[in-house]
């Protein structure tokens, strides 16, 4: 099986970003990108999504975190669909219901080649941490549109905004680890009946 890893830089006059991403690792991450609590997030996928994540940004924090936040989800998307490769012998479709104590979220995601998200969730608070929490749908659009994915983010219960958005995160990682995991009895074929994804 051919390697499975990219490596993308983005360069804006806002943000200078750089992923390193192999979807077959094992979870080992590093993160500097100067927004701690996304960098918590981030870590999340890394752990229970299974792959080796790295993410440098210098972005324009002085205004807010709004650019960084949206231009790590845009080139981690990037570097996603090109480590994905042509997605012969995938699962495709991932899901995964992650609870924390009072939170349960659900997501569920697939490689289809076509960018949508729909994402429900009634945060019991605007900021954790002073980071703004609809932030992170700005990520998951920059992430979407960039790996090409369609993806569903439901919040299920919760009462604690961190809690919320941990379950999110984690359950994101896990749905894609199913996704993108290797199907032997797939083998070299295209899961679409398209015959391209």
């Amino acid at each position: 099986m051919a390697e499975r890893k990219a490596r993308v830089e983005r360069n804006t006059l806002e943000t200078q970003i750089t992923v390193e991403i192999d979807l077959d690792g094992t979870g080992k991450a590093s993160f500097d990108t100067g927004v701690p609590f996304l960098d918590h997030m981030m870590d999340q996928i890394a752990r229970h999504g299974l792959v080796d994540l790295n993410i440098v940004a210098k972005g324009d924090l002085h205004i807010d975190d709004h650019h960084t936040v949206e231009d790590i989800g845009i080139t981690l998307g990037q570097a996603f669909r090109q480590a994905v490769g042509d997605k012969k012998g995938i699962r495709r479709y991932g899901h995964a219901y992650v609870p924390l104590d009072e939170a349960l979220s659900r997501v569920v995601i697939d490689l289809s080649g076509r960018p949508g998200l729909m994402m429900d969730v009634p945060y019991t608070r605007g900021s954790v941490g002073g980071f703004d929490v609809d932030l992170f749908e700005e990520f998951f659009h920059g992430f979407v549109n960039h790996s090409m994915v369609t993806l569903h983010i439901d919040n299920l219960k919760g009462k604690n905004t961190h809690h919320q958005i941990e379950t999110v995160f984690k359950a994101f990682g896990r749905a894609l680890r199913m996704a993108i995991e290797m199907d032997e009895r797939m083998a070299n074929i295209m899961p679409s009946t398209k015959g391209c994804l």
